[in-house]
């Protein structure tokens, strides 16, 4: 196996063909198509599945995209430093992430270390919780951002922050807009009581995620029923769902800047905190052992703190100050 090998490979599953990609290359395709061959009897597993419209990766095919990209950075960054004199710390960084954090943190963080680090490469794995979880375990990620999980087997964990969790939809019958209250006169955020959202026509993702999880218990603590009229594990399905008056969601603060209000005089759009109980998700972050001493992976995780720390200092993330400086 070789870089270029594993280029063309990339290269291939990007393109989506292996015409399209051999053009891209200046290669020919059956030069391109053996190379692919060659790569796939080395590994000892197919990781194509050619079809009318293209090619897809296999499970096998998917795995080595990921740990080939980061690779060939590394690979990258080692010609850069024998190229080049030390300027700052360098390295490749892996973050993991609930994927309803990332639009809210990940581009101005990557966007300012371009500038401030242009020799650190940051890799973001934007998941559901359980599988950021899987990702800091398998140590596929450096940096990990938790969700309601305040210690993971040998993982420096602590406590990032705290948001509520609100409930949000078409109020096109007005069955919920007269049971919202304000709770604080100087939060112009209405309040509804749990047991008054749990018997509205509901859209949620299945019992594998956290946010249903957390709707459960609660459910569950009052010896409420949800009215559950569609369950799906795409966020997009569901957001499309409460999007067009198809039912009530739970969502936290920080998919709220994703999520803006749709227009229209008749939309009745509504958004509240979720009280008796407050709703509440908490986030951890978590960072692998073996680099506590790693100057790269500390440029990143002070840029993403303080990023997230300003967010909501400046009210643009709904949400509480936990994390402490060692």
């Amino acid at each position: 196996m070789d870089l270029r090998a594993l280029r063309y490979f990339i290269t291939v599953l990007e393109a989506g063909s292996l015409s399209r990609a051999a053009h891209s290359l200046y290669v020919a395709q059956p030069a391109l198509t053996a190379q692919i061959k060659k790569l796939e009897a080395e590994l000892g597993a197919q990781l194509l599945e050619r079809t009318h419209a293209g090619v897809t990766a296999t499970p096998a095919g998917t795995q080595l995209y990921e740990d080939a990209r980061r690779l060939l950075s590394d690979a990258d960054a080692m010609c850069e430093r024998i190229q080049r004199l030390p300027m700052g710390p360098e390295g490749s960084v892996s973050i993991a992430m609930p994927f309803l954090l990332t639009g809210l943190l990940m581009g101005p963080v990557i966007a300012s270390l371009r500038q401030s680090h242009p020799r650190i490469r940051v890799f973001v794995l934007d998941d559901s919780s359980l599988m950021v979880q899987k990702a800091m375990l398998e140590r596929r990620a450096d940096l990990g951002i938790l969700v309601d999980t305040s210690s993971l087997q040998d993982l420096q964990v602590q406590p990032l922050a705290t948001e509520p969790i609100y409930f949000c939809g078409h109020d096109a019958n007005q069955q919920v807009t007269p049971l919202l209250y304000w709770r604080n006169p100087d939060d112009p955020t209405p309040c509804l009581d749990f047991a008054h959202a749990a018997i509205q026509p509901l859209v949620l993702q299945s019992r594998r995620y956290s946010i249903r999880q957390a709707v459960e218990q609660a459910a569950s603590a009052q010896q409420l029923g949800l009215n559950i009229v569609h369950e799906h594990d795409s966020a997009r399905v569901i957001r499309s769902l409460y999007h067009c008056g198809a039912g009530f969601t739970f969502t936290p603060s920080c998919s709220l800047a994703e999520s803006p209000q749709p227009q229209g005089a008749h939309s009745q759009w509504i958004v509240a905190r979720i009280c008796q109980p407050d709703l509440q998700r908490h986030y951890y972050l978590a960072r692998q052992p073996g680099r506590a001493q790693d100057a790269a992976v500390t440029v990143v995780q002070h840029a993403l703190l303080q990023h997230a720390q300003t967010l909501i200092a400046e009210r643009r993330w709904q949400a509480q100050w936990l994390h402490q400086a060692p």
